[in-house]
């Protein structure tokens, strides 16, 4: 059995630098309890994201796990458009709409969901048998679930919290369970 739990960012400060974009005070005090609640899952292996945002979400697990983050690219958020959209929702709308519509100089559904699987597979294949903390984002966490349970869609997206956590179980590279074990509000395990 290999484990992933994919772990959406918490909140982060509204840039345009994406690589960089850090938590706000909310999500760093999220991002402690995303710690105290995955420390008591038997995580053994993290990978990250590239930006800042993910990478933080998780950090506090290092120094607990005596281990380091891996960097997986490939787990970046979709690149919606080259430049900000006018309009986030509808922008988000037509992608969901159309698999294959991109935005000027952005990822399509399908090229975006292509990318995080072929990321995913690495994954299962390079550390079967781990538990494995992701910290990534809600478009690329929900297109990759996506391709493997049609279920988890847009308007499953949609209903995402900043952070959220799925734990997805795999026997091989084949799912047999999803579980979301986020909790917005306490108890949280304590440290």
């Amino acid at each position: 059995m290999t484990t992933l739990y994919f772990v959406r960012h918490a909140h982060s400060t509204y840039s345009t630098d994406e690589l960089n974009r850090p938590l706000s005070e909310d999500g760093r005090a999220d991002a402690q309890r995303v710690t105290r609640l995955l420390l008591h899952e038997n995580i053994n292996i993290l990978i990250s994201s590239p930006y800042k945002r993910a990478i933080q979400t998780i950090e506090g697990l290092e120094k607990p796990l005596r281990t380091r983050i891996v960097i997986e690219d490939d787990f970046k958020e979709r690149i919606l458009s080259a430049e900000p959209v006018a309009d986030f929702g509808l922008a988000m709308d037509q992608v969901w709409a159309d698999y294959s519509f991109a935005w000027p100089g952005g990822e399509s559904n399908l090229v975006a969901q292509k990318r995080g699987v072929q990321a995913l597979y690495k994954v299962l294949q390079q550390y079967k048998g781990n538990s494995i903390a992701i910290g990534t984002h809600g478009n690329m966490m929900v297109l990759i679930m996506n391709a493997l349970d049609k279920r988890y869609d847009y308007s499953f997206w949609k209903q995402l919290e900043m952070p959220d956590i799925y734990k997805l179980s795999f026997v091989e590279n084949k799912l047999v369970s999803v579980q979301r074990i986020w909790r917005k509000t306490p108890p949280w395990p304590h440290i």
